[in-house]
């Protein structure tokens, strides 16, 4: 049994229902780390999540969150107070995975101001301030880990706007990790490079897909799992000297 100062770690995943997120939480759940997932829309998706994880033993909570209502917050980190305190006897958690985003596939020439705004809330602005109004739950000597983007290190037509605001994400990330230094928070970006899963309206026709693995070293297209695994083993204290970077992990995409 573990004692006070042996409780196992707790991870926050934004995003958590299916692809990358939903990877994140099984794995983290493996490793021992307790979890809580959000999902938007897709409770069921979400719910799933957590009943699988806790089929296998682990302890995990789904909360809904819409990213990109920023109002929502202070609620939602009230929720999250609530749930630390039923499901772990805890007033705080470890580790936040900002892993919610959307992307949309619109040339600039085509690009509306509502479709910019959509894009800017839900992979920047929300991102910001949620990881500012959970920072007073983080403990000391915790992690934050912003997935971002291969796109915001090499460009492809139609998704200029989710790239440019990948590569902010990954500035944010070093301003966070400045700031929050006196409290030992260290916080990092890990990019994906191209993953087969469903995100931005569908895996695409085969002769595309193929082109994109062609394009890297290792010949493939990512899993889910292939950054699943990755973010977890981060967040061990194995990755304990490593702060305010950017990872990609892309398989040697467009090298």
């Amino acid at each position: 049994m573990k004692t006070n100062n042996e409780q196992a770690k707790i991870v926050l995943v934004t995003g958590g229902s299916r692809g990358i997120g939903k990877s994140i939480a099984l794995h983290a759940a493996e490793r021992g780390l307790g979890v809580i997932l959000t999902y938007n829309n897709r409770s069921e998706e979400g719910l799933a999540v957590a009943a699988e994880i806790k089929g296998n033993g682990g302890k995990a909570v789904a909360l809904q969150l819409n990213a990109a209502d920023i109002r929502s917050f202070s609620r939602f980190a009230g929720q999250v107070s609530e749930a630390l305190r039923q499901e772990w006897n805890r007033e705080n958690f470890d580790y936040l995975v900002n892993n919610a985003g959307i992307a949309q596939r619109t040339l600039i020439k085509d690009t509306t101001e509502e479709q910019f705004d959509e894009l800017v809330n839900v992979n920047f602005k929300g991102v910001f301030f949620l990881t500012q109004k959970l920072l007073p739950l983080i403990n000391d000597g915790g992690q934050i880990i912003n997935i971002t983007s291969g796109l915001a290190r090499f460009a492809f037509p139609g998704v200029a706007v989710y790239g440019a605001l990948k590569a902010a994400t990954e500035a944010l990330t070093r301003y966070f990790a400045k700031e929050y230094a006196d409290r030992k928070i260290r916080v990092n970006s890990v990019a994906p490079g191209a993953i087969d899963t469903e995100f931005g309206g569908g895996k695409g026709d085969e002769a595309h897909r193929q082109q994109i693995a062609a394009s890297t070293a290792l010949g493939r297209l990512g899993e889910a799992d292939d950054i699943g695994a990755f973010v977890v083993s981060l967040l061990s204290d194995d990755s304990r000297f490593v702060n305010a970077q950017r990872i990609e992990a892309g398989g040697g995409i467009m090298i």
